[in-house]
């Protein structure tokens, strides 16, 4: 068993009783992390997230921009994260006046990591229609299998625990040049945008591939980012199809090694 500094940030080991075939023996299991990170603004709560405490200020990044509390990442002057006994505060120092003028209000609850609406006040802070995307990539049948099987073995928290999602980055080839995990699916596309903002990478060259269901946030967080390609392992909700036809976005469910479904504006698959 490896000791828990050499672990992935976001891990963590926990005894457990392991009961095979009648035999009981006592050993130590390895566990993904789930703590609340509270999302501050220019020092004003925001939101308290259940997440995965990795890549912070990429999740940082990624939520300010999705949840349209700054219009693009040059708004972002300095991020701070602090960690207290009770969990993580993520304080976003923004430059003075650009705050979006589409800014979702702050929320009332905790986001649960399954959750990514939760303590959303009115149905307009929850129904969010993005403004059209860009013409995006062609890619190629192959590449989503390509994408697929790279992320596959791009998520060390999951390969240790078995209980997080992906979100990964891959051009229209299919190289995967980017990956990120966290308990919430949502939480996952989040770190990744933001890694992406922090990277400078045109999200319009490439498509997103995810290891969850196809859900509206997912669609609509990938739309804000400006990624007009998503590739999801899961089905996606019929909202999420409505919102991706919407939006110009394409939408790929049940994506597996050589089959997948093309839900909404199939031209971009060649």
């Amino acid at each position: 068993m490896l000791p828990e500094r050499a672990l992935p940030a976001g891990c963590a080991t926990r005894p457990v009783v392991r009961v095979t075939r009648g035999r009981i023996t006592g050993d130590e299991d390895r566990l993904a992390e789930e703590i609340p990170v509270a999302m501050h603004f220019n020092g004003e709560p925001f939101a308290v997230m259940m997440a995965t405490p990795a890549d912070l200020e990429d999740f940082a990044r990624g939520f300010a921009l999705t949840e349209r509390r700054v219009a693009s990442i040059d708004d972002v002057a300095s991020i701070e994260v602090n960690h207290m006994l009770e969990g993580i505060t993520v304080n976003v120092l923004t430059h003075a006046g650009s705050v979006s003028a589409q800014a979702s209000p702050p929320r009332q609850m905790p986001g649960r990591s399954g959750c990514g609406i939760c303590g959303s006040r009115e149905l307009e802070d929850v129904i969010r229609h993005p403004d059209p995307v860009g013409a995006g990539p062609r890619v190629d049948p192959e590449a989503i299998g390509r994408a697929l099987d790279a992320l596959r073995s791009a998520q060390p928290i999951n390969a240790l625990t078995g209980s997080v999602h992906a979100a990964g980055w891959a051009l229209p080839d299919g190289s995967l040049i980017m990956s990120r995990e966290d308990v919430g699916r949502h939480n996952a596309l989040d770190k990744l945008i933001g890694a992406l903002l922090a990277a400078r990478i045109d999200t319009d060259d490439g498509f997103v591939v995810l290891t969850s269901r196809a859900s509206y946030e997912m669609v609509t967080k990938a739309a804000v980012a400006g990624i007009a390609v998503v590739v999801a392992i899961s089905a996606p909700t019929a909202l999420a199809v409505h919102l991706a036809s919407d939006c110009g976005v394409t939408l790929v469910g049940f994506a597996r090694e050589g089959r997948f479904n093309v839900y909404s504006r199939p031209q971009r698959i060649v």
